[in-house]
């Protein structure tokens, strides 16, 4: 994942095309006025991606400071307001990291956008609760609101304590779902199409309802009533991908015209998703168990939606 899942403008309902040429005319190479300076500021939930997504604004020529005191922001934005410094785009990452910032960033930040010739663009990150939980645990770092307490008991104060600075934000991004290179390629490619075309990331994802439902599905099918093969000895082992199973499903009518009514309507759906601003969306095919419909029609699925414009598939098997 809500609002549009990865990119949308701060405290407004679906913001759509405009969002992403938000987002790219902030980080555009080249894009910057005559002296004018770009200044991006990310900032947002520990754990949510800042420090991947300010590496892929390096890779693209911004002048990049990691951790930077909040009150030395005006001396950076006064030193690239300098010709002969040569600091044209400049991107950087304040948290709570900072004991001063939740304090101090916002009227920092106000008089930095009064500064002539810097252009400020605010970028807050944030995922749900469960995938920073996970993050964390990966990671087996301590929240640097919580050092000897809970990492959940850091992300409820952290996400509580943001709430003003989230409220100023020109936009949010929501990294839940995405992986370390699907938030790379978010930046990397609405700089590289200036207009913000970026591709929105479609997973088609396969679930078993006895295992309960995707907590971030978009869309939701049900598939139980298309013939199980898991009622068929030689089958029940296999999973969707098998082609003896696969064939056993095509064998029935309603496995055709349900897969063709089905990619009839993402493929109307899909492109308009793309144009309201969508950047990420999850659409999660459910059986029983998760390891024969759900997989097989997931995987057709992929086949048949592979020309849809403006979409990059993917296919995640939960339980399979």
């Amino acid at each position: 994942m809500k609002m549009p899942r990865a990119v949308r403008r701060a405290g407004k309902q679906p913001a759509g095309a405009a969002a992403r040429k938000a987002v790219a005319k902030a980080i555009a190479p080249g894009s910057e006025r005559r002296g004018t300076r770009r200044f991006v500021i990310l900032t947002g939930l520990s754990g949510s991606g800042k420090t991947h997504a300010i590496r892929a604004l390096e890779d693209l020529g911004y002048f990049c400071v990691d951790n930077l005191p909040t009150l030395l922001i005006p001396t950076l934005a006064e030193l690239a307001g300098r010709d002969d410094t040569g600091l044209g785009k400049i991107a950087l990452v304040v948290d709570v990291r900072e004991r001063g910032f939740i304090r101090q960033f916002p009227r920092v930040y106000e008089r930095l956008k009064a500064t002539p010739g810097v252009t400020p663009t605010l970028i807050f990150l944030e995922a749900s609760h469960s995938a920073l939980v996970r993050r964390f645990s990966e990671t087996r770092r301590p929240h640097p609101l919580a050092p000897d307490r809970s990492v959940s008991e850091g992300i409820r104060e952290e996400r509580e304590k943001l709430t003003v600075i989230r409220s100023m934000a020109d936009m949010i991004v929501d990294t839940s779902e995405l992986t370390v290179h699907e938030l790379r390629d978010i930046f990397m490619r609405m700089s590289r199409d200036g207009g913000g075309r970026a591709e929105m990331v479609v997973t088609l994802l396969s679930f078993g309802f006895k295992h309960g439902l995707p907590e971030d599905a978009d869309l939701v099918f049900d598939v139980r009533f298309l013939p199980n093969p898991h009622f068929v000895d030689r089958l029940r082992r296999l999973t969707g991908r098998d082609a003896s199973v696969v064939r056993f499903m095509r064998k029935h009518q309603e496995t055709h015209e349900f897969l063709e009514r089905l990619t009839s309507f993402l493929t109307f759906a899909l492109p308009h998703y793309v144009k309201e601003g969508k950047t990420y969306l999850t659409v999660a095919i459910g059986c029983t168990g998760g390891r024969h419909r759900s997989v097989m029609i997931a995987e057709a699925l992929k086949r048949s939606l592979a020309k849809v414009p403006g979409v990059r598939l993917r296919v995640k098997h939960r339980d399979s």
